[in-house]
Order: C-alpha cells, then structure tokens, then sequence
C-alpha cells in the first residue's frame, strides 16, 4: 500500500451527484511530503465532490492546527488552519494544469489522488514569517537575542567607522585609483584580441 492512497478518488465510478471524503492528517502525512517546515499536525479534511455532466467540482475544507518552529527562538509552536480551496475536475486527452480553476486527468485514470492538492492547501496558509506571540518565546533564547542586538548596535558603530574610511580614500584618490588585477588581465587580453584582428 503507498503512502498515499487512501487520498485517491474513485472518480471514473462516481455517480452523478454529491459524495463526501473525510481525512485526518497528521505528522507522518507531512513526513511522507519531507516537509521541513511542518513539524506536526492535527487536522480534519472534509472533501466534497460534485459530479454533474462531465465536470467534478471538488470543495476542500481543512480545519485544526499544524506545529512549526519560531523563527525567533526556534521551540514549536501551534499554527491554527482553517481554510477552503476549490478545483474542477474533467477527463481529457491528457494532464493539463495550465488553469488555476480547472484540471484536466486522461480518460486511462480511474482515480484522483488529492494529497498533494491537500499538503498544498496547508503549506499556503503558512506565513513567511511565524514567530510566537510577545511574551511566549523561549526565555533562554529571549535573553540570547537581546545580548546578540547589544552587539550589534558595536558593529554599526565599526561600520559607521569603515565609511568614515572609504570617504578618506576616496578624498585622496586611493579609491578611485584601485583596480582590480583580473579585470586588467581580461582587459589585455581583449586589446590583444583586437590587435589581432587588424593585422
């Protein structure tokens, strides 16, 4: 049995009509994914189709929470999913995604895995940055950052210093006057070229 059939739709079997899929996911279904950002999950799927003439309209709605790390102290924490997507399906010649609506399976398929199309749903629920709410980091880690910030504030001092630096060198041509040897070497061998060409 492969890690994901039971997300198959029998759709090629389905009667006209409406018919409703329930899933659970959880941690081993994004460890099949080798998803690196989605370190646990607790969540209901409920997935209703609709097949009328020759389109199957599929209706997906996730619901509970999914465990990520803080970008700021790093422990777990719960991500709270409650989101909705749709796609209609039909048979054609062969698979064409190029619409964000509507897919296209071969008549060969008798069946629609939907795992992928589910891992998705979540994963874009996901905010590019997610960190816990104020007060509830890591205190450990907390205390690291502030002391790292506190050295940071010396480094602009130090960067502060090194433009003071450059606008010197640049005041006596040292900067301007600077080139680098590999360029010049490229450069040589480009007039040596053109030389060639007059001869």
């Amino acid at each position: 049995m492969g890690k994901f059939t039971e997300f198959k739709l029998p759709l090629k079997s389905m009667p006209v009509g409406t018919r409703t899929f329930d899933y659970h996911l959880d941690k081993q279904f994004f460890v099949n994914m080798e998803s690196s950002d989605i370190h646990g999950a607790d969540l209901d799927v409920k997935v209703t189709v609709t097949h009328k003439a020759d389109v199957y309209d599929l209706h997906f709605h996730v619901a509970g929470t999914v465990v990520l790390l803080c970008d700021r102290c790093l422990d777990a924490m719960d991500h709270e999913v409650d989101t909705t997507y749709g796609l209609s399906v039909k048979y054609g010649e062969a698979y064409c995604d190029d619409s964000d609506t509507l897919l296209e399976i071969p008549e060969s398929e008798n069946y629609l895995n939907v795992a992928y199309m589910l891992y998705d749903t979540v994963a874009l629920t996901i905010p590019i940055k997610h960190v816990h709410a104020p007060g509830q980091c890591n205190k450990d880690m907390s205390s690291l950052l502030r002391r790292h910030k506190v050295s940071n504030a010396s480094a602009e001092e130090y960067g502060a210093i090194d433009e003071q630096m450059v606008d010197e060198m640049d005041s006596i041509g040292g900067a301007s006057d600077f080139t680098d040897p590999r360029w010049d070497a490229l450069k040589g061998l480009s007039s040596a070229g053109s030389g060639d060409d007059d001869a």
